[in-house]
């Protein structure tokens, strides 16, 4: 019951996002917005955008290392295998369809793989309000950005707080899952890897926000790139929280509510919500399923195999 009421929340919100993203926006005007200016840019856009999983996933080997081996190859399948998984399954499950993957194919502990997730998105979340800052520097930033920023930054401080507790006390326990993840935490923050994927966080950052910048020039929108980069910041925010598939609705607000703050009319905003959405996302679907398929694993057998590992996982050792 409570799964299938998260689910309708998040389709309720797509739903919503969409209806204000294209109310009073006329179909004539939409068509002429979703004209390509200059359709080279499309082509960098989608190059940046599979260029930043790849660098994901070396990123992602790095907080693995700890936990065991996975080569580059594997990481971006796993990686590309999850997304797809989000783009037709609500809530994000596809997060920890590639942690199974990734731990099946080490092998490892599929909870401390799980683990490495988690550092992933607390670095994500770092450099985001590093991103923050810089631009900052360079465009006036939405008042909602900057609250957004401060609460992030507050929730970011107090996790790397209670993890550095956990690390330090959880030792104290002689066994059971504190002491585990003690010893689990322990061993990725003193690794030397583990601040090499963080500094390499930058570049997954970077190399997403070109690919929405290089759709920005391909439309010819009037805006400069930190104009654009601000844009991009504001989508990532928004859509943090995990709801519909794909983000549908929640992303073409926020790409809506981020153009038109910064003078661009609703028209063009909302056709280049829909236009930025598909060249950024059909290719990960065309890559997403060719990773998929290639696992030799249904998404039945998935689910049971995960079943299977979280079961394991909560049993006392």
């Amino acid at each position: 019951m409570a799964q299938w009421l998260k689910k309708s929340v998040g389709y309720l919100v797509a739903a919503a996002a969409l209806v204000w993203v294209f109310h009073d926006v006329h179909p004539r005007d939409l068509a002429e917005a979703l004209i390509v200016q200059y359709p080279a840019w499309l082509a960098l856009a989608v190059a940046a955008d599979i260029l930043s999983y790849v660098m994901q996933a070396i990123r992602w080997r790095l907080f693995l290392t700890p936990v065991g081996q996975l080569s580059t190859r594997r990481a971006t399948q796993a990686i590309y295998a999850g997304l797809f998984v989000n783009e037709i399954v609500p809530l994000r499950l596809g997060e920890v369809v590639r942690a199974y993957l990734a731990a099946r194919w080490m092998p490892a502990r599929f909870t401390s793989v799980l683990t490495t997730l988690a550092f992933e998105r607390f670095t994500d979340g770092v450099w985001l309000i590093v991103g923050a800052g810089v631009a900052a520097a360079f465009v006036r930033l939405p008042a909602d950005l900057i609250r957004t920023a401060k609460i992030l930054g507050v929730l970011l401080f107090s996790l790397m707080a209670l993890m550095l507790i956990l690390a330090r006390f959880g030792r104290c326990a002689t066994r059971g899952r504190l002491n585990r993840a003690a010893r689990t935490i322990r061993s990725a923050t003193t690794a030397p890897a583990f601040w090499l994927a963080i500094l390499s966080s930058s570049l997954v950052l970077l190399l997403q926000t070109l690919a929405f910048w290089f759709v920005i020039k391909a439309y010819a929108l009037p805006f400069y790139f930190w104009t654009g980069a601000v844009v991009f910041l504001i989508v990532r925010l928004g859509t943090a929280i995990p709801n519909a598939p794909a983000n549908v609705g929640t992303f073409q607000f926020f790409v809506v509510a981020g153009l038109t703050f910064f003078g661009l009319d609703k028209s063009t905003a909302a056709a280049f919500s829909v236009a930025v959405f598909v060249v950024l996302t059909v290719p990960l679907w065309l890559i997403g399923f060719f990773a998929l398929s290639r696992t030799g694993l249904t998404l039945d057998k998935i689910r049971l195999g995960i079943g299977e590992q979280a079961t394991a996982a909560l049993e006392p050792r």
